[in-house]
């Protein structure tokens, strides 16, 4: 992707004084968030943690974005956020483009958790070299240290940040944001008012979606 061909990125909360067409954000006017988790990548099928490094989705995945196309039909759009990772905007600009939206606009708070030192070594391989961390790892439990990457505070702190900054720009409106697994579950948790380190009982899917009303101080489901 060239410089000219790059989205717009914001790299944290963004202030406004008015919404669309000029319309006067009024203060408890919620925006309607429709969360998805990207589509499936080779990482994906291969095991692989995936984190900050940047994988195309596959040719699954691309069906997946399809898929969300023909079930977003007549939702009322008017824009679409994205995780800046390959696998997240490649989703989200399938999307843009059929639904005659807007280009995605990147968010750096929507990234993947940052897993550190092991992104991008198989699971196969992680359970010969640290089998402990990846039992953690397959339980899904957000307290895990991982070595070099983020801890739970930060990664939850930038999520919920970059959500809420989202619905300060787009009071009233109908957003579309793309972005990853792990970011999906900070979110669950936060609605369901469990704790940060609350192990989950369910993983999200490639292509499955999460609906939330969203003010710029509150963050709750729809």
């Amino acid at each position: 992707m060239n410089d000219k061909a790059k989205p717009d990125v914001v790299a944290g909360p963004v202030e406004v004084v008015a919404g669309k067409a000029g319309k006067p954000i009024r203060a408890g006017d919620p925006a309607y968030v429709c969360v998805a988790r990207h589509g499936e990548t080779d990482w994906n099928i291969a095991g692989i943690l995936q984190g900050w490094i940047d994988v195309a989705i596959n040719d699954q995945g691309r069906r997946q974005a399809y898929e969300l196309v023909a079930g977003f039909a007549g939702s009322g759009f008017t824009c679409i956020y994205s995780s800046p990772l390959v696998r997240a905007l490649e989703t989200a600009q399938i999307i843009a483009r059929s639904l005659r939206l807007p280009p995605p606009v990147c968010h750096d708070g929507l990234r993947e958790r940052n897993f550190g030192a092991i992104q991008g070594i198989p699971k196969a391989e992680l359970a010969e070299l640290n089998p402990v961390l990846l039992q953690q790892i397959l339980k899904r439990n957000p307290a895990t240290f991982f070595e070099q990457g983020e801890t739970m505070d930060e990664f939850a702190d930038r999520v919920l940040a970059a959500v809420e900054s989202i619905a300060v720009t787009h009071s009233g409106e109908r957003v579309l944001v793309i972005t990853h697994g792990w970011v999906m579950d900070v979110i669950t948790r936060h609605i369901a008012n469990l704790p940060r380190s609350a192990m989950l009982n369910m993983k999200r899917k490639n292509g499955e979606c999460l609906w939330l009303a969203v003010t710029p101080t509150t963050i709750g489901p729809l």
